[in-house]
């Protein structure tokens, strides 16, 4: 196959190419640097095929993905940064972005008739109650301009392309970028106590992980809404924040031991210092993923081990 992704300078997009490369599919990376401007770990990715597109030009993006004429586009590229997208001067970028943009990678999608794999969030929902949301929930309450925005290019997505795939996710990291790991782990260079809230629930998902299940989503026809995260239960960021430390102690870092470093539990309320709304309950059901022959994520622990083990701290 041949599948165009977006935003491969990000930590999913990386690892998606290198699955794609892995499996023998012709991968095509693109993002709006110049060139590829992810980590040059010497990966697959590094030496791939890459386009310069804006995904907010919609000419441009009709003129590639009609040039290329991919079999599948596998769409990472979003506005992340879920505090910044509630500053006024932001709003209609993060917009632009999420919403704009993923509607013209729908539409040009749609013109070629090519699969398209639209990558979204746990934030459409409200995050109340303590019930894992399911994937084929409509009931949409986003808390935030980043969750609203994420929505408006779901049902682009869903409106537009008929061979869609929408795969909500949560508490993601990988190699490629900035993680709540990676921000515990310099944290814990630096201070004895970190305070991690403990009354927001979910699951964390390596994108190493994720990655060879979004290319196992493309390979089929199984369209549809989907939840992916890594097994292993539901858990708080304080819980994760816990068994970092202690696998980082583990691995022979000892400026990460329990006399060391103490991580405390607090509220959300108490944490405070946050500009948008965090919901509170962030629980996928991913029960829909077995029942359509794909292979659930490894254990969060596990995923967590071998991301410690891939990365330099």
């Amino acid at each position: 196959m041949k599948v165009l992704v977006t935003g491969v300078g990000g930590q999913l997009g990386h690892d998606v190419m290198n699955e794609l490369a892995k499996r023998g599919h012709e991968g095509v990376g693109s993002g709006l640097a110049p060139t590829y401007s992810g980590a040059a770990d010497g990966t697959a990715v590094t030496t791939m095929p890459y386009i310069r597109m804006d995904i907010t030009d919609k000419i441009s993006v009709d003129e590639i993905i009609s040039r290329e004429e991919p079999d599948a586009v596998i769409h990472c590229a979003a506005w992340t940064a879920v505090d910044m997208a509630e500053e006024e001067d932001k709003i209609e970028r993060v917009r632009m972005v999420n919403a704009a943009g993923t509607e013209n990678i729908s539409l040009a999608c749609k013109k070629i008739g090519c699969k398209m794999l639209y990558l979204s969030t746990d934030y459409v929902f409200d995050g109340e109650g303590s019930s894992p949301w399911e994937p084929d929930c409509k009931d949409y309450n986003p808390l935030n301009v980043y969750g609203e925005t994420k929505l408006e290019g779901e049902l682009a997505v869903a409106n537009n392309v008929e061979k869609h795939f929408i795969v909500r996710t949560a508490w993601v990291f990988g190699v490629n970028g900035k993680n709540f790991i990676r921000t515990m782990l310099n944290l814990g260079k630096t201070h004895d106590t970190i305070s991690v809230v403990n009354d927001q629930i979910g699951t964390l998902t390596y994108t190493y992980d994720l990655a060879r299940l979004l290319v196992d989503m493309i390979e089929t026809e199984k369209y549809g809404y989907y939840h992916a995260t890594n097994e292993g239960g539901y858990v708080s960021w304080y819980d994760i924040a816990e068994e970092i430390f202690r696998q980082a102690a583990e691995l022979g870092h000892t400026e990460y031991s329990p006399g060391r470093v103490e991580v405390r539990s607090v509220t959300t309320a108490q944490y405070g210092a946050s500009k948008a709304r965090r919901p509170f309950n962030s629980r996928l059901d991913k029960s829909k993923l077995k029942e359509n022959g794909f292979e659930l994520l490894p254990d969060w622990k596990d995923a967590l081990n071998r991301y410690l083990r891939e990365i330099e701290f």
